[in-house]
């Protein structure tokens, strides 16, 4: 999600801490994604709401295939809390026209209604995943069903742009809280001079080229989350709020195929 998106989305009220008391700590692994159909998973698209007539999200070939045609998300039927969500997916062809990077996002303790956000996302904590700027995290705030501002928020360890507007993760570096900070949590060896163009990589980034896949891993430990990307650790927050919630994938005007999407207990 763009940052001028963000900016809309971060009225500093605050809101009600809801979708908590049943989300459940996994025992096992949970395949979220089993391969053959969508079960266990909704739909949500800003102009057909919880119907899909385009088929954005399918199976293609025994992966999970999102079109990009629209914007929405595909979410857990279920709340989750103190899990490792992994997430392995790649690029597609389709884009929005534009000469922006590829975009979408993992979505992380997703609560209140559907649309909630913009009338496009849930509130929640994003895990980006767009080109370049896999693994920053960014909070979402949206309404809850009585139209009062539902509470997103968590602390990172920062260290700031040589242009004095941009964050990113430095552990052991000046504590921030967003909000009141705006914006996005860069991941922590983002490249301050990358141009956001379509295809273009980061002098340091760790994910796989276009094409290629990249494994994401989201550890969500009580009111931590720490990010790697094939393998390293990028980022890390804490005092998140919510603690717990819905997953989400989006769909937002770029292709994507996702071979993987499963839980797993802390402990393995």
């Amino acid at each position: 999600m763009h940052r001028a998106v963000v900016l809309l989305l971060l009225p500093l009220l605050a809101g009600t801490g809801f979708g908590q008391d049943s989300a459940v700590a996994p025992a096992r692994v949970i395949r979220l994604f089993n391969g053959k159909d969508l079960s266990g998973l909704t739909t949500w698209l800003k102009d057909t709401k919880r119907e899909d007539p385009r088929r954005v999200f399918r199976v293609t070939d025994g992966v999970l295939h999102i079109t990009g045609e629209g914007f929405g998300y595909l979410a857990t039927g279920q709340s989750y809390r103190d899990y490792r969500v992994v997430v392995e997916f790649r690029w597609g062809k389709r884009t929005d026209g534009g000469k922006n990077v590829r975009n979408s996002g993992l979505l992380l303790h997703g609560v209140g209604p559907d649309g909630g956000a913009n009338g496009t996302w849930m509130s929640c904590i994003e895990c980006q995943l767009a080109q370049g700027c896999v693994g920053d995290l960014i909070p979402i705030r949206g309404k809850d069903g009585e139209g009062k501002t539902i509470n997103v928020q968590f602390t990172a360890e920062t260290e700031l742009a040589p242009d004095k507007k941009r964050l990113r993760w430095k552990k052991g570096g000046e504590a921030k809280s967003f909000p009141p900070t705006r914006g996005q949590l860069w991941w922590s060896r983002h490249d301050w001079d990358f141009k956001e163009l379509l295809d273009t990589r980061g002098k340091n980034d760790v994910e796989s080229a276009p094409g290629e896949w990249t494994r994401v891993e989201c550890l969500c430990a009580g009111k931590t989350i720490t990010v790697l990307v094939n393998g390293m650790t990028v980022n890390q927050c804490s005092n998140v709020a919510p603690a717990a919630g819905k997953i989400l994938l989006q769909s937002e005007g770029f292709e994507l195929f996702v071979r993987k999407f499963e839980l797993h207990p802390l402990r393995n």
